[in-house]
């Protein structure tokens, strides 16, 4: 049944032919044959189909620009995602432009409509609170339904088909708390931020599934859920007061450090008394006293990765179905002097 507002894949699908023909017939292509060409065109006339203009400008003119969207600039992750992505980008001739949702779905809206105007060939986007949240996806359905590449990394959905890089944050989770309990630790807390946040929900199932493995009762009290980038020094300091732990999985890099901030200044010693990894191996962590281990998420090589999968699919236009990748990268933990 062929929709009101008719596309050129509803075009090929109707009438059995790929949508690279479709696309060719209706430009009257010397490479269709004239009956093919004839019945393209009488059929996209009959249901009135309007050519999108945007993605008409994005297959017969390529731009050499990829359109890079990011929740946070401030992320150490995020900064080295958009290196990753030069990096490739620019040794195959391609300009990168990087526009900030912070996390804002409006933003992040606004930003697809403005890069998807004919200035780039594709985009590579991590999705924003706000979007992960509302749980509206629309804005990359309309983009991926025009034939525009799109590239998802870190925060995606399985809402929309299209090429996805990930870390697998489940083991990432898995290991380091593994690491918390070979080091004959009982009272492993965790600090996070809602579940929404599909990193944040994955790495705390990997840290249940670690405890549960070593025959220890989770206890939904020794899971703190933040508001994302509200870092509540009360709302930690209460936390472990409360729950007296003797080792901390914090899945990103800020709140573990607040914690540890917190932890210092009670008179506790980092590792003696308490062991903290965190997510991410960022500058902070790096540079902390004492330097906190952490799960590295390989963010360069995510970017390089998500730019390479995004290029093949502009340069190498395929007449079937595309077949969509998800690609996980193993995480590494890179132990510091926050743990022994």
């Amino acid at each position: 049944m062929i929709k009101k507002k008719i596309k050129l894949k509803d075009i090929a699908k109707e009438l059995e032919v790929s949508i690279s023909t479709v696309s060719k017939a209706l430009k009257n292509s010397e490479e269709i044959s004239r009956d093919t060409k004839e019945k393209i065109q009488a059929f996209a006339r009959l249901y009135n189909y309007k050519p999108n203009n945007i993605a008409v400008s994005l297959k017969n003119k390529r731009t050499k620009n990829i359109g890079v969207i990011i929740p946070d600039i401030v992320h150490h992750f995020f900064t080295t995602v958009i290196r990753g992505v030069e990096n490739y980008a620019l040794e195959k001739g391609y300009n990168v432009i990087v526009c900030l949702s912070d996390e804002s779905f409006d933003k992040e809206v606004i930003n697809m409509e403005m890069l998807a105007n004919g200035s780039i060939d594709g985009f590579i986007m991590s999705l924003s609170a706000g979007t992960e949240k509302k749980k509206d996806f629309n804005h990359l359905k309309e983009v991926t339904d025009q034939g525009i590449p799109l590239v998802l990394f870190d925060r995606v959905t399985n809402e929309i088909d299209c090429d996805k890089v990930v870390i697998d944050d489940i083991q990432g989770a898995y290991v380091a708390t593994k690491k918390l309990i070979d080091e004959g630790r009982k009272r492993i807390v965790l600090l996070t931020t809602q579940d929404f946040f599909s990193v944040s929900l994955n790495r705390n199932l990997g840290y249940q599934k670690a405890l549960k493995d070593a025959g220890v009762k989770v206890k939904d009290d020794f899971i703190l859920k933040l508001p994302f980038m509200d870092v509540d020094d009360k709302a930690i300091s209460e936390f472990l007061e409360r729950t007296k732990p003797d080792a901390i999985l914090s899945t990103n890099e800020i709140f573990g450090i607040f914690a540890m901030r917190v932890l210092q200044k009670k008179g506790f010693e980092i590792p003696n008394d308490i062991s903290i990894i965190g997510f991410t191996d960022g500058l902070l962590a790096q540079h902390a006293n004492p330097a906190i281990t952490s799960v590295a998420q390989h963010g360069e090589k995510m970017g390089e990765m998500a730019a390479k999968m995004l290029i093949d699919r502009v340069e190498n236009e395929e007449d079937e179905e595309p077949n969509y990748q998800t690609k996980i990268i193993a995480p590494t933990l890179i132990e510091r002097e926050s743990t022994f």
